[in-house]
């Protein structure tokens, strides 16, 4: 059976592990300190797929879950103002 990560993807998550015990991970879009293994390995992931390497898709639940936090957010604050 053939594995669903390739060797690029592997290393990438394993460099991102290394960084987060050692303290060195930086989170993109705020620059802040990564603690949370979940977030090291889907940094290592997303860097794996920039560079080509073979990552399965995201999962469509994931990303339509982020849509709709998305949505949720705004017809709250609409309701709040009424």
């Amino acid at each position: 059976m053939a594995s669903r990560y390739g060797k690029t993807a592997k290393r990438k998550v394993a460099r991102a592990m290394h960084e987060r015990k050692t303290g060195t991970l930086r989170s993109g879009s705020s620059g802040r300190r990564v603690t949370s293994k979940k977030q090291a390995i889907a940094i290592g992931l997303s860097e794996a797929r920039k560079a080509g390497g073979k990552v399965p898709r995201k999962s469509s639940k994931s990303r339509t879950a982020a849509q709709r936090g998305r949505r949720k957010t705004t017809t709250a604050k609409r309701k709040s103002s009424r």
